[in-house]
Parts: structure tokens; C-alpha cells; sequence
């Protein structure tokens, strides 16, 4: 614990050095030129103390090298500057402020070494980004394995809970800025991905983190999907975010879900059907199940309409898939988009709603007050314009629906509705 109190106050320093390496980047004169009262600007005064008063510690780490190389020339620099500086007033003073010779030497040298300056703060910025990073990494892996009960019996737990969450939402932030060569290594260099993915898959392990854990994953496909597709295929990370949606009924794991099969389309719908997975997410779409579950659970179904194959197609039909639509189109946040002002006016086509294309405000405000309006026909629509189908098949799918449409509706006029929209929802795209 102590450690962890110790490496917390060096990335609180760290932070701060790189905060006054942004402040020399944008302002390098005056960070260079000493005040009124003889001294370095604040900002220069840590990256310099840092300089001076770490060396054996910058000397002695080889991932430091390249730091101390700089704070060495940024050290260098600012004394020209102020060389440069004195040099001015005393030419100002004699020659009355002209323009050319040995002051306008003098002006282009400070110039030119403004420009170096805020350069090698820059790159000291990098550095130092890169050394809070290599902190923040070991710190989580540590962090997650001492989490488990079997590694570290007793102590905090709640605390320790506490870190490990705020750990990963900062992995899970800072991965999400962008992708970053020198992050990658030393997320690959340190485990960080294992230490995630191990967290997520550890039934034992608290709630909190698991659900923090499954967002920094899908934070991490989208930070570089062609290193951490690979491991989320093979590994356990499908599995506990099912197990995770269906037994504990998370919106957190579903909706991270969600953004994965987004992310990497066909190829983890393919997973979860030869897991044997679609049957327990098809279940989440019953009436026993939390609203904002079950609103996941229909983006679920329409991610996989989209991008699915026929088998997979085929088994969320088998389970009752389309019953199950048509029942929470008939349940109080459902209804029928086609009759949405209730006189057929103000219509929404229904093959609109591609992903959100071509949808206006009001029936934006429709669709947030009645998530399950047109569901049936609205997945019909994901599956007729998807990736994942041939045409042939796409029409067979089509009569199927239509046929266990007729099965599940309870009255004519349901039928016709719901008839109407998956059979010409589409034709509207």
C-alpha cells in the first residue's frame, strides 16, 4: 500500500512537470527571462530542478536517457536567452534601439532560440507523458492482481476496489485520446491488457471493476483494433461480457458489447454463435428484464441483424426472436412509427432508421420516449440493408419473419401494421 501511495504523489509530480513543459511550449520567452526578482519563470524553474536534482535517477534508467538529454538543452537555452537578453538592453542603451547590426543579430538569436525552446519543451512534454504512462501501467496491473482475494487476502478491500476502478476509467480515458505509438508499447510491455482482461473475467472480482473493466476493453479495440481484436476473439472477454449481460444483467457489459460487435463486426458475431452465446442474449429481450437492459438488448439484436450471417440469423429466430419484438412493440414503450401522430401524418419511414440516418428531431424525441416502437420492422430493416447476407437469403429471412409475424400478433389490425412496415419498411431505405 505504501508503494502505491509512492508511485500516486510521482505521477501527481509528473503531472505538474508536464503542465509547466505545455506552459514553456506556448510562452518560451517568458519562461526563459528571469523576473524582477532574478529568478527562473516557475515552469522553468521544476523542468530545471527536475534536471538538476534527478540526475542520478535520470542517468541511471536507460527510458530516461532521452529526458535528461533534453532538460540538459532546455537548460542551455534559456542561459542564451538571458545572455541574449542583457546583451539587448546594453546594445539598446548605447545605440538607441536601431535596427540593424549587433542588436538585430541579437533579436534573431533570441528569436531562433524562442523557437528551439518551445520545440524541446514539446518534446519534454512527450517524454514525460511517456514516463507517466509507463507509471500508470504498472500501477494498474498491480493494482488488479492485488484486487483478487487469492493474491491478497484481508486488508482494504474497499480501497483497493476504489483504485483499481479509478485506474482503469484513467486507462480507459487515455486510450481514448487517440492512438499513440509509444502507449502501445507500453501497454504491450506491460501487460495492461491481460491485467483488464483477467479483472473482467474474474466472476470473483468486484462488480464496479468488471463493468470498468469491460469499457476499457472496447476502449482499447477502438484504440488499435489490429493488436487487441486478436485477444478478445480468443480470450475470455466474450464470454464474461454474455455471462455478465444475461446472469448479472449489466448494462455496462451489454453496452460494451454492443460497441465491440460494432467494432469488429461479422467476425465476433461468428463468435458468439459457435459459443452458443445468442440464445442467452435473445432472452434479455423478455418483459422479466430491466428497461434499460432490454433497450440495449434491442441494439444488441439489431448490431447483429446488421452484421450477422445466416446461421447466426437463424438461431435468433429459432429462439423466439421475432415474439419476443412483437411483444415489446405492443408493450407500453412501443407502437408504430408509421402511425406516430396518430393520423399518418408526420410518418417516419421505417427503413430511415439505419443507424439513425436520415431522422429528424421529432422522431428522435419519438423514438427516446417509445425505445421499442417498430422493433420488428426496424430489425427486418437492419437485416435487408446489412453486410452479412446474400440477397437470396436476405429474401428468405424475409418470408420467415413475415411468417412469425402472423404467429405472434394478437390481432388483424396488428398484423396489418406490423405487416406493413417490415414488408415495405425497407423498399423506403
Amino acid at each position: 500500500m505504501e508503494g502505491g501511495r509512492q508511485k500516486c504523489e510521482l505521477l501527481k509530480a509528473l503531472e505538474a512537470l508536464k503542465k509547466a513543459s505545455k506552459e514553456i511550449e506556448a510562452n518560451p520567452v517568458g519562461a526563459a527571462e528571469k523576473g524582477d526578482d532574478g529568478c527562473d519563470s516557475p515552469s522553468m524553474k521544476a523542468l530545471l530542478q527536475l534536471q538538476s536534482g534527478s540526475c542520478d535517477l535520470l542517468s541511471g534508467d536507460p527510458q530516461l536517457a532521452n529526458l535528461s538529454n533534453l532538460l540538459n538543452r532546455l537548460r542551455c537555452l534559456a542561459s542564451s536567452i538571458c545572455s541574449s537578453s542583457c546583451r539587448d538592453d546594453g546594445a539598446c542603451g548605447r545605440t538607441g534601439g536601431g535596427k540593424g547590426g549587433i542588436l538585430g543579430s541579437i533579436r534573431w538569436l533570441r528569436s531562433s532560440h524562442s523557437h528551439e525552446i518551445s520545440r524541446v519543451a514539446r518534446s519534454i512534454g512527450a517524454e514525460i507523458q511517456s514516463w507517466i504512462d509507463r507509471e500508470s501501467a504498472d500501477r494498474l496491473v498491480s493494482a488488479l492482481r492485488s484486487i483478487s482475494p487469492i493474491v491478497a487476502p484481508g486488508g482494504d478491500v474497499e480501497e483497493e476496489e476504489e483504485e483499481g476502478e479509478a485506474l482503469v476509467q484513467a486507462l480507459q480515458a487515455r486510450v481514448s485520446q487517440g492512438f499513440d505509438r509509444g502507449l502501445q508499447d507500453v501497454l504491450l510491455r506491460s501487460g495492461a491488457f491481460a491485467a483488464v482482461e483477467s479483472a473482467l473475467a474474474d466472476a470473483a472480482a468486484p462488480k464496479r471493476v468488471r463493468e470498468c473493466a469491460a469499457t476499457a476493453v472496447l476502449a482499447l479495440v477502438r484504440f488499435n483494433k489490429a493488436v487487441f481484436v486478436g485477444p478478445v476473439l480468443m480470450g475470455p472477454t466474450v464470454g464474461a461480457l454474455v455471462s455478465m449481460s444475461s446472469a448479472s444483467a449489466s448494462a455496462a457489459a451489454l453496452r460494451a458489447l454492443n460497441g465491440l460487435i460494432r467494432a469488429i463486426r461479422s467476425p465476433l458475431v461468428d463468435e458468439l454463435h459457435a459459443r452458443g452465446h445468442i440464445p442467452r442474449l435473445v432472452s434479455l429481450l423478455g418483459g422479466s428484464v430491466a428497461v434499460e437492459v432490454r433497450i440495449l438488448a434491442l441494439d444488441w439484436a439489431l448490431e447483429i441483424g446488421y452484421f450477422g450471417r445466416k446461421e447466426a440469423i437463424d438461431a435468433m429466430i429459432a429462439e423466439g426472436l421475432i415474439k419476443r419484438l412483437t411483444a415489446l412493440q405492443r408493450s407500453d414503450l412501443g407502437g408504430a412509427l408509421i402511425e406516430m401522430d396518430g393520423g399518418g401524418r408526420g410518418a417516419v419511414p421505417v427503413g430511415q432508421l439505419r443507424r439513425g440516418r436520415g431522422v429528424g428531431e421529432e422522431e428522435r424525441q419519438f423514438l427516446q420516449a417509445r425505445p421499442f416502437a417498430s422493433c420488428v420492422s426496424r430489425w427486418a430493416v437492419q437485416v435487408e440493408v446489412g453486410e452479412g447476407l446474400r440477397q437470396r437469403e436476405k429474401r428468405e429471412i424475409k418470408r420467415e419473419v413475415v411468417a412469425r409475424v402472423r404467429e405472434a400478433t394478437a390481432s388483424e389490425a396488428e398484423v396489418a401494421t406490423a405487416l406493413a412496415e417490415v414488408l415495405w419498411g425497407s423498399t423506403l431505405w
